[in-house]
């Protein structure tokens, strides 16, 4: 049996993996090419490259450009959704850590000395 870290299986349930190509990535969004480019030019997210140079998407990237997506339908300008979508990301990623050090109860603190 190959390790954990090789099979495929993992990889499709791993959402950072870059399964999508361009083409299925819009088309899923409902959308176009050169929108999932605006994104990268703005630098909402940055896909990763196959050998051959093409863009490949992963499932939370679709997710961001999604969210996205749903600010530039309602008015929002592309530039002005982008820096949306970061503040709504690093948002939830500062709840999760906080979360997290909750969970983890008091710390001690180091004694100074006076």
């Amino acid at each position: 049996m190959p390790p954990a870290a090789s099979r495929p299986v993992d990889k499709l349930d791993d959402e950072d993996y870059p399964a999508y190509t361009m083409g299925r990535a819009a088309e899923m969004l409902g959308t176009t090419p050169a929108f999932l480019r605006a994104l990268g030019e703005h630098r909402l997210i940055t896909p990763l490259r196959s050998e051959g140079g093409h863009r490949r998407y992963s499932r939370y990237q679709l997710r961001i450009a999604a969210r996205a997506r749903e600010l530039v339908d309602q008015g929002t300008n592309i530039e002005a959704a982008c820096r949306i979508v970061i503040l709504e990301d690093q948002l939830e990623e500062a709840r999760r850590m906080n979360e997290q050090l909750r969970a983890r109860g008091p710390q001690p603190q180091p004694e100074t000395s006076a």
